[in-house]
């Protein structure tokens, strides 16, 4: 039987950018006018770049990104570890 699961790993410098970018694309929606939070998440979900603004290249921005990194990054962050 083989083991099918997947690992990922994420370089400390890697999440140092992922972290300042994720702030730019929220920030660049609060100064729109949005809700972060649902954005990004209706982002990470659909993977519809749509949900962020093109305002401060933040859309672009968001491209650039793994969403498997990211999510590794946001549950490491909330459960500390």
């Amino acid at each position: 039987m083989s083991d099918k699961t997947m690992r990922f790993k994420v370089s400390d410098d890697k999440e140092t950018v992922l972290k300042q970018n994720l702030i730019t694309i929220h920030d660049a929606l609060v100064e729109k006018g949005y809700n972060p939070i649902n954005q990004i998440v209706g982002y990470i979900l659909s993977e519809d770049p749509t949900y962020i603004t093109t305002y401060q290249n933040a859309r672009n921005i968001i491209r650039h990104i793994d969403r498997d990194e990211l999510l590794q990054i946001l549950v490491k962050s909330y459960i500390g570890k």
